[in-house]
C-alpha cells in the first residue's frame, strides 16, 4: 500500500517521503549459467536527481549497486542500463532475490519506489558419479548407482549397456536380455532383482536436464554362475588333507612316537633344567 514516512538527516526531520510498495509486484528471471541476464527495475523514467540502489537479499543484505557504482563481484562483469542491471557472465552463486530501491524528489516530497526480482540460474549437469560392480554372482540382487550434484533443475538419468540405451520398461525393450531390472530415472539407480550372465557388459549413465547432458565413462560388470564343481573339488581336497592328517596321527601313535615324546616331557618336568644342561 501507500508508504508515508519522515526522513531524518543528522537527527533532524528532512522532508516527507511518499511511495508505493506492492509485495505482489515480484517477478522471476531465469538464466543459463555463463550466459547473460538483465535484472529489470520497473520505474517510469530515470532523472538526474534519481537515486538508485540495488541489493541482494538473503541472510544478510549486500549491495550490488551503491553510490553510483557496481559493487563486489559485479564490478567487472555487469553494467547499469537505466535502472536495470545487465550481468554478462551469470554464475550459480548469483541466484537469489534482488531488490532495487529508487528515490526521487517531487512536489509532495521524496518519492520512494522498490521492485523485487528473483534470479534463477539453470546449470547443466556435471559428469555423473557412476557405481558399477566389477563382478557379481548369477541370481543375486545387484544395484548400479548414478548421481549428479550440480545440475539445476535436477537431472533425470538414463542407463546404457554396451552403448545401447536401456528402456524404463525392460519388457518393452527389444535390446533387453533381462526383464527383472528396474530403473529409477529420478534417483539414478538401476537394480537387477536376479542378475544373470546375459547382463554382463559395459554400463554407463547419462544425466540430462533442460540445459545439457553429460555421461560417465563405461564400466564393465561381469556376471558368473556359482562354480559348484569348484566348490565340490575344494571340499574333496580339504577332506583328503584331514584324512591324511588323521592317518599320520594314527601311524605315529602305533610306532610309539607319542610315548617317547611324553617320556621326555615328564623327564624334563621332574628335573631342573639347570641341572641337566649345566652339569
Amino acid at each position: 500500500g501507500t508508504v508515508t514516512s519522515v526522513l531524518f538527516f543528522h537527527g533532524q526531520p528532512y522532508h516527507k517521503a511518499c511511495g508505493f510498495s506492492d509485495p505482489k509486484d515480484h517477478h522471476v528471471v531465469t538464466a543459463i549459467e555463463y550466459q547473460e541476464v538483465i535484472l529489470a527495475c520497473k520505474y517510469p523514467k530515470k532523472t538526474v536527481s534519481s537515486r538508485l540502489e540495488w541489493k541482494k537479499l538473503g541472510r544478510g543484505i549486500s549491495f550490488v549497486y551503491y553510490q553510483q557504482a557496481l559493487q563486489g563481484a559485479f564490478k567487472d562483469r555487469a553494467e547499469l542500463i537505466d535502472f536495470s542491471i545487465r550481468i554478462k557472465n551469470v554464475t550459480r552463486n548469483d541466484a537469489g532475490k534482488y531488490r532495487c530501491e529508487i528515490s526521487a524528489p517531487s512536489e509532495q516530497g521524496q518519492n520512494l519506489a522498490e521492485d523485487t526480482v528473483t534470479l534463477e540460474v539453470l546449470v547443466a549437469p556435471a559428469v555423473p558419479s557412476c557405481e558399477v560392480p566389477s563382478s557379481a554372482l548369477s541370481g543375486t540382487t545387484v544395484e548400479l548407482r548414478c548421481q549428479d550434484k550440480e545440475g539445476n533443475p535436477a537431472p533425470e538419468y538414463t542407463w546404457f549397456k554396451d552403448g545401447i540405451r536401456l528402456s524404463g520398461n525392460p519388457r518393452l525393450d527389444a535390446q533387453s536380455t533381462n526383464s527383472s531390472y528396474t530403473m529409477n530415472v529420478k534417483s539414478g539407480s538401476l537394480q537387477f532383482n536376479a542378475v544373470s550372465k546375459l547382463d554382463s557388459g559395459e554400463y554407463s549413465c547419462e544425466a540430462r536436464n533442460s540445459v545439457g547432458h553429460r555421461k560417465c565413462p563405461g564400466k564393465r560388470m561381469q556376471v558368473d554362475d556359482l562354480n559348484i564343481s569348484g566348490i565340490i573339488a575344494a571340499v574333496v581336497v580339504v577332506a583328503i588333507v584331514i584324512s591324511l592328517c588323521g592317518l599320520g596321527v594314527c601311524y605315529a601313535q602305533r610306532k610309539g612316537y607319542f610315548s617317547k615324546v611324553l617320556s621326555i616331557i615328564i623327564y624334563f618336568h621332574e628335573h631342573d633344567f639347570k641341572d641337566i644342561f649345566c652339569n
